[in-house]
């Protein structure tokens, strides 16, 4: 039978961007992972650092880098044995399926993962969604942790589309959901507070992330949210791959 393709982004070569980094965010911060960056989102966030997954020219997406990007040179497709084979060559002992949102393509992601474990043996696995869609059974027996970033109304998104939603209920009831908040402004944590009662979210699950594609920024935007983790006991977590590496592709 032949494999379904599924469609990633690619890298400044025009390979797909397959790459092995250390995490940057969230509870796995700094572990070594090979991630794998699909293609393709539904929510369109006007600060997104992956703009180039889907922000098409033609389309009346707003984004605050004002690029449009050409489609066909941006995305290219792949079976889950080829991802498989790229991924094989780091030998990870995790995997981080990113995007873009990974979960508009989920019927395809437990072929992909069953293909990674053939090829390299066990490995973690984590799945990076904006908690809009839920995964299913059959690829949430699959995944070790899912690292989920509800975008607050900041995000230029309509909230009936991004937080008004019980799925973020759902993901709470899922002891392997961690959820990640960019922060543009000590205001935000009011949305937070409230969605986190709102849907039953454990603080101790509840990452605050600072808004921001360069070291300065991030680390001016960390003076004052390390004082508001200790208010409300929630977790501060770096974006260790801008101080490494920018904000560049294939990091």
């Amino acid at each position: 039978m032949t494999e379904k393709r599924l469609r990633l982004a690619v890298d400044d070569t025009g390979a797909p961007e397959i790459f092995h980094s250390v995490q940057g965010e969230g509870p796995s911060l700094g572990a070594p992972r090979a991630f794998i960056r699909l293609s393709g989102c539904n929510l369109h966030c006007k600060w997104c650092d992956t703009a180039y997954t889907w922000n098409w020219i033609g389309t009346a997406f707003q984004h605050e880098g004002g690029t449009k990007y050409d489609l066909k040179s941006q995305m290219v497709s792949r079976t889950p044995g080829e991802i498989a084979e790229c991924v094989a060559v780091f030998q990870p002992i995790g995997i981080v399926i990113t995007g873009g949102e990974p979960l508009l393509q989920k019927e395809r992601l437990p072929a992909v993962i069953d293909a990674i474990k053939s090829a390299c043996g066990p490995v973690w696995v984590e799945i990076e969604t904006n908690g809009t869609i839920l995964p299913g059974n059959e690829l949430s027996e699959r995944v070790n942790q899912f690292n989920v970033s509800p975008k607050l109304t900041h995000s230029g998104n309509e909230p009936a589309f991004t937080t008004e939603n019980e799925r973020l209920a759902d993901f709470g009831r899922m002891p392997n959901a961690f959820f990640k908040f960019v922060i543009a402004t000590p205001e935000d944590l009011e949305e937070v507070t409230g969605l986190a009662r709102r849907y039953k979210l454990s603080p101790d699950r509840i990452y605050l992330m600072p808004l921001g594609t360069d070291s300065v920024t991030v680390r001016k935007r960390m003076d004052w949210l390390v004082p508001l983790c200790l208010k409300y006991g929630y977790r501060l977590t770096d974006r260790l791959h801008i101080h490494l590496f920018g904000d560049t592709r294939g990091t």
